[in-house]
């Protein structure tokens, strides 16, 4: 399926048109219609992937995946289970809770 079949698909999804999409995502009215015939531009067609929260490849018809399979486990950066290394190292605790007020805004 080509990019713009897909992008039809999740607009039809959603009950909106491609014309709709366009002017949501501030592009000209006939963008994603062109793409049949041009390239889209990545920063469009990052716009367009963010929108429907999927992948680029996914719009590009490279996978039938949805969103991309990350092994990225999230880190609590809050939590004292955690520890910060550098260089191997454990960062000593009052270092780490200076670097936490800079990650805060400079509050504790």
């Amino acid at each position: 399926m080509d990019t713009v079949s897909i992008i039809k698909k999740l607009s039809a999804a959603q009950g909106i048109s491609l014309k709709q999409l366009a002017l949501r995502l501030g592009f000209g009215e006939n963008t994603i219609y062109r793409w049949n015939t041009k390239k889209p531009t990545i920063d469009k067609l990052q716009k367009v992937a963010d929108y429907f929260n999927v992948s680029t490849d996914y719009l590009l018809g490279r996978t039938n995946k949805k969103s991309p399979d990350t092994n990225e486990k999230s880190v609590d950066l809050s939590s004292d289970d955690y520890i910060m290394t550098y260089q191997g190292k454990p960062i000593p605790p009052e270092d780490m809770e200076y670097i936490k007020r800079i990650l805060n805004g400079g509050k504790d």
